[in-house]
């Protein structure tokens, strides 16, 4: 089985696209979205429009949670953009995406942890920065879960490519952000994630060596549109991580 796995649009339609035409020509039997689905500066109605029309087992991030629960006047930016511009159709997609789910037999999917949509799975924030998690740490973050029967766990939300195999077998990837190459966040102590180029990203994955192995693409797409976006809807750091994967 060949799985592709997508994380973290952000609502960036133009990487979106891209990394559809993409997979149709590589042969994937599930398409696999790790949710941030709409929340950011760039088309966030449009992104809905193409993953309704899209065949996917899709997961519900932080950004969903935020976008449904929060008062409009505690969101931040994204979620603004999304709140102000998605249809009630759009919202009734997200309301009904589970936390998780089985992507494929023995294969979990979820955006940070298995119950926790925030969790840094395979990264660790530290006053210097941030770095990969260990064995032990992950090891740590997952004991609340129950992953018997699954040899393969599918993660997104730090936005960076990043795969580990456990000394169980057990292999975690994260697929990297498609829309999304970079970010500043303030908890649990302030930090950047950095793609460091503006490439969409995503994973696909095959069991044809009896094991689970994964490979990660990152591929161009207009940018600057995505940028130009970006800008006009009063998002300078957006545009920003767009064209450079940094940080603003």
């Amino acid at each position: 089985m060949r799985i592709a796995a997508i994380s973290d649009v952000h609502g960036n339609v133009f990487a979106l696209r891209s990394v559809l035409e993409a997979l149709r020509t590589m042969r994937v039997d599930v398409l696999v979205n790790l949710g941030d689905h709409l929340s950011g500066g760039v088309d966030p109605a449009a992104t809905a429009d193409l993953l309704l029309s899209t065949p996917a087992v899709s997961v519900r991030g932080n950004h969903e949670r935020q976008l449904l629960e929060l008062p409009r006047e505690r969101m931040g930016a994204s979620d603004a953009l999304a709140a102000d511009t998605i249809s009630a159709a759009h919202r009734q997609w997200l309301l009904d995406l589970p936390l998780s789910a089985d992507a494929a037999p023995g294969v979990l999917a979820f955006h940070g942890g298995p119950d926790d949509d925030l969790l840094y799975l395979l990264e660790t924030v530290t006053p210097s920065g941030v770095r990969p998690a260990t064995d032990s740490e992950v090891v740590e973050r997952l004991a609340s879960a129950d992953l018997d029967g699954y040899p393969l766990l599918l993660s997104g939300h730090t936005h960076l490519q990043r795969l580990l195999r456990l000394p169980s077998g057990l292999l975690v990837v994260n697929p990297g952000s498609v829309g999304m190459p970079a970010y500043r966040d303030e908890g649990p102590t302030p930090h950047v994630i950095e793609a460091g180029s503006p490439h969409a990203r995503f994973a696909v994955l095959d069991d044809d060596s009896g094991e689970w192995e994964a490979t990660f693409h990152a591929i161009e797409y207009p940018w600057e549109d995505a940028a130009a976006l970006a800008r006009r809807n009063g998002r300078p750091d957006v545009e920003h991580a767009l064209l450079t994967g940094r940080a603003l």
